[in-house]
C-alpha cells in the first residue's frame, strides 16, 4: 500500500460504525439544503384573485354562476375566463378582472353581458385573493401579483444566485480554516436564517435573507461533499458522496407534505427550518477529517483522531501519522493551471465543453422538473412530494451503473433517454417521471461545477415559459439533454484509469488502448469531488 491517508481505510475499515455515525449525521444535514432550495415552490403561489371595489358587494356573476360574494365565486373562476360581474349595496355594477376594474355606466338590468360604456380603473393595490387553497403566502400578504408580479418571479433566481456565491465562497473557506468550522457556521446559519426569513416585514428583507440563506445552504451542500469523502474509503466513496444527493431528494419530499400540511407561509417556513436543528446539538463533537490536518501538518490532532476511529471501530490502534505521510517526491516547478488550459487544444476544448454542457443540462433539467412539477396539473403537492422520490432509485440505478458498465456508457444513454422522455411528456404526460430519473442520472455523474449552478439559476426563468406553452420547458430541456446526449458519445471511458493529474495525461485518454489492469476495488471513486479533478478528468 502506498504511504497516504489512503492507508488508513485498508487499516481502518472503508465505511465502519465510526465513519457511518459521522456520515448519517452529516447527511441528516444536507435535507436541509434540499428543503430550502425548493421552500420557495410554495411560498410564492398565486391563488386565484380580483381586483377588489369599493363598496359593500351584494351580487355576484360569473359566466351563468351566481352568488352572494367574492370569496364564494373566486375558487371556480379560471385565469382565462371572462371578468367578474358584481353589484354593490349602492347599486354601482363593475366588472373585475385580475388587474383592472370597469365601472359600468347607466346599466339597465343586472346581467353577465353588457355593451354600453365603462369607465376603466387601475386597481391601485387592492385585490382579494382566493384563500380555500393558500390560506398565506407572500403574493398575498405583499400583493405581489399585476405590475408587481415579476417580484414574486425573482425569488427563486435570486435564491439561486446565492447558491452560486456560497460554493465559490465557502469551498475556498474550507481550505483554509478547516472542514468542520464551515459544517458549523453554515448549518447554525441555515437554522437561524431560515427563522428570519419567517419574519420579514416586507418583500426585500425577505429577498436578502433568503439570498444569505441559499450561500450557507450551498456552502452546507459543497463542504458535506469533500467532508464525507475524506472519511470514506475509495470502496464506498462514489455510493457515499451520490447518496448525499439522495438525501436532498428527501428534503424535496418534506417541502411536499409541509406544503400540503401548512398552508400559511410563515409557519411553514419555521417548521422546515425547524426539522433539521438536531444537528446543531451534535455538530460541534465532529472531528477534522484526516487528510485536512495532515495537509496542514497537525500530526497529533491526527494521532488522536486515528486512535478514537480504532477503538470505536473495535481495532487496536496501530497506525502512527508518521506512516501516512507521503514520501518526499523530487521537486519539479509545478506550472500553474488555469480554466483556459481546458481549451488548450481543439480535442481537449471539445472534450470540455461536452462535459460543461452535461453538467449544464442536468441542472437546468433537474430544476425545471422539480420547480415546474407544480405546474403539470393534478395535485401539485403529490407531484413535487413524486419528484422527490423518483430520485431515490435514480442514485442507486447511477451509482450500480458507473461502477460497473463506466460513466460514458451511463451518461449517454440517460441523456438520450431524457431528450425522448421530455419530447414523450408533450403526448403522454405519464411519461413525466422518467424525464427527472433519466437526467438525475446524468446529474449523478457530473455533479457540482460552475456550469451546474448556472444551470440553476436559468431554470427558474425557463419555468416562466409555461406562460407561452404548457410544455415548453420540457420541450426545451428534451431537445438539448438529446443533442449533449450525442456529443457524450465521443468522450473517452475513464472507468477502471487511474486518475490523470497531468494535461498531458487528460489529453491522452482514450486514445491508447491501455491494459485495464486495477480491478474495481481500488480504482478512486471519488468522483469530481475536487473541481481540479473533474476538470482534468474533462
Amino acid at each position: 500500500a502506498k504511504m497516504t491517508v489512503e492507508r488508513m481505510f485498508d487499516e481502518y475499515g472503508h465505511f465502519k460504525r465510526f465513519q457511518a455515525c459521522l456520515y448519517f449525521a452529516a447527511v441528516f444535514q444536507a435535507t436541509s439544503c434540499g428543503i430550502h432550495y425548493l421552500a420557495s415552490v410554495f411560498l410564492v403561489e398565486t391563488p386565484n384573485f380580483v381586483c377588489s371595489v369599493p363598496g359593500n358587494i351584494t351580487d355576484v356573476l360569473y359566466g351563468n354562476i351566481t352568488g352572494s360574494s367574492l370569496e364564494s365565486v373566486l375558487p371556480v373562476i379560471k385565469p382565462a375566463g371572462g371578468p367578474l360581474v358584481v353589484r354593490t349595496s349602492e347599486g354601482e355594477q363593475w366588472e373585475l378582472s385580475r388587474c383592472r376594474s370597469a365601472l359600468r355606466i347607466n346599466p339597465q338590468d343586472f346581467a353577465y353581458d353588457y355593451y354600453g360604456n365603462k369607465t376603466m380603473k387601475d386597481c391601485s393595490g387592492n385585490f382579494v385573493y382566493d384563500h380555500t387553497e393558500v390560506h398565506n403566502s407572500i403574493v398575498t400578504d405583499w400583493d405581489l401579483v399585476c405590475e408587481n408580479e415579476w417580484l414574486a418571479k425573482l425569488c427563486q433566481p435570486t435564491f439561486m444566485l446565492g447558491v452560486l456565491v456560497g460554493a465559490l465562497l465557502f469551498g475556498d473557506i474550507a481550505d483554509r480554516i478547516g472542514r468542520v468550522k464551515i459544517l458549523m457556521i453554515t448549518s447554525l446559519c441555515q437554522f437561524a436564517l431560515g427563522v428570519a426569513v419567517a419574519f420579514s416585514l416586507n418583500y426585500y428583507f425577505f429577498v436578502v435573507l433568503r439570498f444569505l440563506l441559499a450561500m450557507a445552504s450551498s456552502g452546507y451542500l459543497v463542504v458535506v461533499f469533500v467532508y464525507v469523502t475524506e472519511f470514506t474509503g475509495s470502496k464506498v466513496r462514489t455510493w457515499t458522496s451520490m447518496h448525499i444527493h439522495a438525501a436532498f431528494a428527501v428534503g424535496i419530499m418534506v417541502v411536499a407534505l409541509m406544503g400540503y400540511l401548512v398552508r400559511v407561509w410563515w409557519i411553514y417556513q419555521i417548521i422546515l427550518s425547524i426539522c433539521t436543528s438536531p444537528f446543531l446539538l451534535f455538530c460541534w463533537k465532529f472531528p477534522e477529517t484526516p487528510f485536512y490536518l495532515m495537509a496542514k501538518g497537525r500530526y497529533q490532532e491526527a494521532q488522536a483522531l486515528l486512535d478514537t476511529i480504532a477503538r470505536f471501530n473495535g481495532l487496536e490502534c496501530r497506525l502512527k501519522a508518521e506512516d501516512l505521510l507521503e514520501p518526499m517526491k523530487p521537486a519539479q516547478p509545478e506550472k500553474k493551471l488555469s480554466i483556459l488550459d481546458l481549451f488548450c487544444s481543439w480535442r481537449m476544448a471539445g472534450r470540455t465543453c461536452t462535459v460543461w454542457a452535461i453538467w449544464f443540462i442536468g441542472s437546468l433539467g433537474y430544476y425545471v422538473f422539480s420547480l415546474g412539477s407544480v405546474n403539470l396539473g393534478g395535485n401539485q403537492y403529490v407531484n413535487l412530494f413524486l419528484a422527490g422520490a423518483v430520485e431515490l432509485p435514480s442514485y442507486l440505478v447511477g451509482c450500480f451503473a458507473m461502477d460497473r458498465i463506466g460513466r460514458k456508457k451511463t451518461c449517454a444513454p440517460a441523456l438520450l433517454l431524457a431528450g425522448v422522455a421530455c419530447m414523450l411528456i408533450i403526448v403522454v404526460p405519464a411519461v413525466c417521471m422518467m424525464a427527472p430519473m433519466a437526467i438525475l442520472l446524468t446529474l449523478a455523474v457530473g455533479s457540482g461545477s460552475m456550469m451546474c449552478r448556472v444551470g440553476s439559476i436559468v431554470a427558474p426563468f425557463c419555468v416562466y415559459l409555461v406562460d407561452v406553452w404548457v410544455y415548453l420547458p420540457q420541450l426545451i430541456v428534451g431537445i438539448l439533454a438529446f443533442a449533449i446526449g450525442v456529443l457524450t458519445l465521443l468522450l473517452p471511458e475513464t472507468l477502471g484509469e487511474p486518475l490523470p493529474t497531468t494535461l498531458e495525461e487528460a489529453e491522452s485518454l482514450g486514445s491508447n488502448p491501455r491494459k485495464k489492469n486495477s480491478s474495481p476495488g481500488n480504482k478512486d471513486a471519488g468522483d469530481g469531488m475536487e473541481l481540479n479533478q473533474h476538470e482534468a478528468k474533462a
